[in-house]
């Protein structure tokens, strides 16, 4: 689940420039590996199940909605499952793939976006808490307009986006996005769900980092780089939201009940294996920096390519066979 664990990334990148290479570009002279590596992650599997069958992805866009962030969002998801050219959003999801569970069954290779449920009336209001996202799935399988999503208890995935008006319990003080599962007594069985909420205009220098300066860091962009990133897609809270939605469809994939993979000793409050690379984008990264990744033609930062000829920066997540954050962009 992505929270401000990243307060403490924020904390550094207030002091130390953000480096961006072309990909022409292989400059770097930082440490080896230095990119989280650790021998000290105490990474365990709980025994619990991962999400090795077939995904599918159902998104419920709550709120009023840009069409062109919505388009920028779903070849996202189905940049997950496509071909592109290295290193691709797929190439990406394989390191998630890497977990298994108890019968050596790997997370699925096939995500695919099978359903949208358009919830533009804010049928549960402009302020949500977090057992809100519950009632919003219940929603949307039981509306009669617009259409209602299936109720898909076997391997469905239900991911909650909220617009940039609604507001959301710890919503930019403690979290970006967060991932669960549902209650029988709200929904009526238990699915895997992930919530992210859209944070260009709420809080985007906390969401949206690298592609905002945090406005009450207490410290200056680099001189000359204006403090921040250029976005690929050309919204700062888009983008910065589609690497949250990498981060939690990563974690929920391997954590989906709470008990299969994690760090630490207390299910309540997981480290899941994208929290463990907060801030990593690229070799070298770390204190602050993204590491090395690539600008396009426009100057714009980027380090996956994906479906329809999009560039993307999704961070990294922990690669259990290198025991370190790793992504196919990555110079070693």
């Amino acid at each position: 689940m992505q929270n401000l664990h990243l307060q403490t990334l924020l904390f550094y990148a207030c002091f130390f420039p953000i480096l961006v290479f072309s990909q022409n570009q292989q400059y770097y002279n930082q440490e080896k590996n230095y990119e989280g590596s650790s021998d000290f992650i105490d990474l365990k599997y709980h025994m619990g199940p991962v999400l090795a069958s077939p995904i599918n992805l159902y998104i419920i866009w709550y709120g009023q909605w840009n069409p062109t962030h919505q388009s920028t969002i779903r070849d996202f998801i189905n940049s997950l499952s496509s071909p592109a050219p290295y290193p691709s959003v797929s190439d990406w999801w394989r390191t998630v793939r890497l977990y298994t569970d108890q019968t050596g069954s790997n997370i699925t290779n096939s995500i695919t976006l099978s359903g949208e449920f358009h919830d533009s009336k804010y049928s549960h209001s402009r302020h949500l808490t977090r057992l809100s996202m519950q009632y919003i799935i219940k929603n949307a399988i039981t509306s009669s307009y617009p259409r209602a999503l299936p109720l898909n208890y076997q391997n469905g995935l239900y991911l909650v986006l909220t617009s940039s008006d609604v507001q959301v319990q710890e919503f930019c003080r403690a979290v970006c996005g967060f991932h669960y599962f549902t209650f029988p007594s709200v929904v009526g069985v238990t699915m895997p769900y992930a919530w992210v909420g859209y944070s260009g205009t709420q809080c985007a220098g906390m969401c949206s980092y690298p592609f905002a300066w945090p406005k009450y860091s207490g410290g200056k962009p680099p001189p000359g780089s204006n403090g921040v990133m250029r976005a690929p897609n050309g919204d700062v809270g888009t983008d910065g939201m589609i690497s949250v939605i990498a981060h939690e469809l990563a974690e929920v994939s391997s954590n989906p009940l709470i008990n299969a993979w994690y760090a630490g000793d207390d299910p309540t409050a997981p480290t899941e294996i994208a929290d463990l690379c907060l801030g990593v984008y690229g070799s070298g990264a770390g204190g602050g920096y993204v590491g090395v990744v690539y600008k396009d033609s426009w100057g714009n930062g980027y380090n996956l390519n994906g479906a329809k000829g999009r560039k993307y920066l999704v961070q990294w997540v922990w690669n259990p066979v290198r025991r370190r954050c790793f992504g196919p962009n990555a110079l070693d």
